[in-house]
């Protein structure tokens, strides 16, 4: 932060010439030139404009932008230039003031350069005029001073100080004025400064002196009159009237005005103040007003008068229309009146004179109405016919009124009359009967569908309720089958219908106005009721027992297309519900057999063959064709032979055969995966006792010991007699020593099967009770391994 080092104040005049010498600001300020050139000084001025420099090499400070004292200061006083001298290295700064002073460069002016004044020569003496002041933008003694006028005949300066330090200036009359010996007067005013050398600034004063008034208007004769159409337009000239005056120039200047106050003259009429022409301002009526007098005056411009009349006639033209009034009318009339009923009556008025005055009316054609005259523009609309509310609830009756005049004028009015309803109609239903569908096991309360009546008259008279006339169905009242909404007419479901139990039912419905008396129709309704695919298909050959079998008997002789039986199968539903298609869904052998997709029969498909398994099992999947389709299994038991004996053999325990399962597949592949665990680790067994035995062999051949047979613990020997169908045999090849190599064999003569079970003890009675388990019919299939 640097502070203030100094200070110093100049004083120059204005208007000095660029690169004028200010001051010596180094010896003002006790600076070496050297100083302010290495400390880069420098003016900062701030935001203001920069009218002076500094010349760093002289260490002065010259005039860098010419001075005007008037465009920087105004009026303000003194006038000053401030601004800093800044250093740096180290940093200082020093503060200049510098005074600008006056120079009388500017003369006195006048806005306007003449002003001119028309004065009677019958002014007063004193009489006052203001004149403009003069403006110098000086300052002090260079300001204005004072001011002269030239010549001084007639008039006198006299000055007034105001407020502001300014004068007013006024021009004041000290001698009569005489037009006939001067007419025109020319003065000059001068404003004087006080500078030196003296400026001055002059405005010339031009007067006119006016005639004194000595003769008044007069009027060429008294009265005018004139005449004009109640249809003329704006500006149309009613006559003229003329003055004169002796007098010259502005005292024989004539204006014309008019002077009616108590009556409209002034805003129907207009006189031009210069030629005396009355013209036409306003819209003139004859009906309301068919004379206007008008007074008109004539002035000069010294105040003396003179008047006159003006009788203006209005002449009638046909411009108004008949005007129709309504004296008495009906809105609403029964549809049950009789003939000249009245239902309005009517005056027609026309203010126009004459045959403009003459009026015709008439009414719209094709309407049950009539228009009679019964006196002097007095008419009276009455019927002319029977009414009917449900043809035109309503009529618009057009009434035309027109006169006589040229052209012909016409106006109308359109009377709305409204037919009141009278109950001479019945509902009507828009069929003459009704028929729908509901879809069986519906939910009760379910809306059918919607019968609609319509009445042709209004209101409560067409107020239509809707009733259930009672009848039955099958001996039960119809309102515990369908109900009836009274204001809507919809028909609900009171219960839930089945299709197997009733296909159609029909009873009546009636539709009730609310008339006094009422009047009602009715119409039949049927409901038909849809088949919905509620019931699966019903198998009734072959019956299915749970005691006994039934089997079907195919000889092994039977050619291909033989017929074993047919599956016969019913379904209650209807239509593509009860369309039934049979597909064979398992088989004991499906190349064998094939069912009728449409009839049900089974028949084979190729030759029986010897090779073809007795007992053969068929499921058979009925199926409907509803949706979603429901459906019904049988099975089919067939029995490949060609003779009882050999059937029944084979069937002695068919019935304990166990029944195909859905998840067959998945058993498959569980045994499947099973054994094959099974199989590696009866490999990774025989492996290991192979590597045992021939280590054990490597031990004996070097003890020289003998060779025990060795047989594992939990085996035994029994009969070819188990589940499995085959009977493995065994050699077994003995040695006294094994360091010699021949080998005796020797055959099991019972052709024994060693079977290892698992659980170390009774081998033999578990596999019998798996024999037991497995001829049960309904027992799940065990599958048991052994290791041999």
């Amino acid at each position: 932060l640097a502070d203030l080092f100094g200070q110093v104040s100049y004083s120059i005049s204005e208007e000095m010439a660029q690169g004028s010498l200010v001051g010596n600001i180094a010896q003002d300020l006790g600076l070496d030139v050297k100083r302010l050139r290495l400390g880069n000084a420098r003016v900062y001025s701030g935001d203001s404009r920069e009218y002076i420099e500094l010349n760093s090499e002289r260490g002065v400070l010259l005039i860098k932008e010419r001075i005007d004292r008037e465009a920087l200061c105004g009026d303000t006083t003194p006038c000053a230039v401030h601004f800093q001298i800044v250093l740096e290295n180290p940093m200082e700064f020093y503060s200049v003031t510098v005074e600008i002073t006056d120079i009388n460069d500017n003369a006195p002016t006048f806005e306007k350069s003449e002003i001119k004044f028309i004065i009677s020569e019958s002014a007063v003496v004193g009489a006052k005029f203001d004149l403009e002041r003069a403006v110098d933008l000086d300052v002090g003694i260079n300001s204005l001073q004072s001011y002269v006028l030239k010549p001084s005949d007639n008039f006198l300066l006299k000055l007034h100080n105001q407020a502001d330090g300014t004068k007013n200036v006024e021009m004041v009359l000290q001698k009569p004025l005489d037009r006939e010996k001067n007419e025109f007067i020319s003065l000059a005013l001068t404003a004087l400064d006080g500078g030196e050398p003296q400026m001055s600034g002059t405005m010339q004063i031009l007067i006119t002196v006016l005639d004194a008034n000595d003769n008044a208007p007069v009027f060429t004769q008294p009265i005018y009159k004139g005449t004009v159409a109640e249809n003329a337009a704006k500006g149309t000239i009613v006559t003229t009237v003329t003055a004169s005056d002796a007098d010259h120039g502005l005292n024989g200047k004539i204006t014309y005005s008019i002077t009616n106050t108590l009556d409209d003259v002034r805003h129907m009429f207009d006189v031009n103040e210069d030629s005396g022409e009355v013209r036409l301002t306003g819209h003139l009526d004859y009906e309301k007003k068919r004379t206007f007098q008008i007074n008109v005056r004539a002035r000069d411009n010294g105040g003396l008068t003179d008047s006159c009349k003006v009788i203006v006639d209005v002449v009638d033209i046909n411009d108004n229309e008949p005007t129709i009034k309504i004296m008495s009318k009906s809105a609403i009339i029964s549809e049950s009146a009789n003939p000249n009923t009245v239902v309005t009556m009517i005056n027609i008025q026309d203010p126009d004179s004459g045959e403009n005055g003459k009026v015709q009316c008439f009414i719209n054609d094709n309407i049950p109405f009539v228009l009679k005259s019964t006196s002097n523009n007095f008419y009276s609309l009455v019927t002319d016919g029977e009414l009917d509310r449900e043809r035109a609830s309503e009529y618009n009756i057009t009434v035309s009124c027109s006169d006589e005049g040229v052209p012909s004028l016409s106006s109308s009015v359109t009377l709305t009359l409204q037919i009141s309803d009278v109950n001479d109609n019945a509902p009507v239903f828009e069929r003459s009967s009704y028929e729908a569908y509901i879809v069986e096991n519906n939910t009760p309360g379910l809306s059918i569908f919607t019968v609609k009546a319509r009445d042709a008259d209004w209101n409560q008279n067409a107020r239509v309720s809707y009733i259930l006339e009672d009848s039955s169905v099958n001996g039960v009242p119809v309102s515990s089958y369908v109900s009836v909404s009274a204001d809507s007419g919809v028909i609900h479901a009171v219960r839930s219908f089945d299709y197997e139990q009733i296909k159609d039912f029909h009873f009546r419905v009636k539709a009730q106005d609310g008339g006094s008396p009422p009047l009602s129709s009715n119409v039949t309704v049927k409901i038909l009721i849809q088949d919905q695919n509620d019931n699966p298909p019903q198998v009734l050959y072959p019956v299915q027992t749970g005691g006994s079998l039934v089997a079907e008997m195919v000889p092994r002789s039977a050619d291909v297309g033989y017929l074993v039986t047919k599956v016969v199968a019913v379904d209650v539903d209807s239509g593509q519900n009860a369309w039934l298609s049979y597909k064979l869904q398992k088989a004991t052998d499906r190349a064998l057999f094939e069912v009728g997709l449409q009839n049900g029969e089974i028949r084979t498909i190729r030759q029986v063959t010897d090779k073809d398994a007795v007992k053969q099992r068929l499921t058979v999947i009925v199926e409907d064709n509803g949706q979603p389709s429901r459906s019904a299994t049988v099975i089919v038991n067939v029995a490949v032979a060609d003779s009882f004996p050999e059937v029944l053999s084979e069937f002695t325990d068919f019935t304990h055969d166990k029944e195909y399962n859905d998840n067959l597949t998945f058993y498959l592949v569980l045994a499947l995966a099973v054994v094959s665990f099974l199989f590696i680790t009866c490999l990774v067994v025989i492996i290991s006792v192979k590597i045992y035995r021939w280590r054990q062999s490597r031990i004996l051949y070097h003890s020289n010991l003998p060779v025990i047979p060795y047989y594992p613990p939990r085996y035994s020997d029994t009969l070819g007699t188990g589940t499995l169908q085959h009977v493995y045999n065994y050699e077994v090849c003995r040695t006294t020593d094994s360091r010699k190599s021949d080998c005796k064999f020797g055959r099991a003569g019972s052709q024994n099967v060693l079977i290892m079970d698992p659980s170390s003890t009774g081998t033999m009675q578990r596999i019998q009770s798996e024999k037991n388990i497995l001829d049960e019919p309904d027992s799940p299939l065990e599958v048991r391994m052994l290791q041999f």
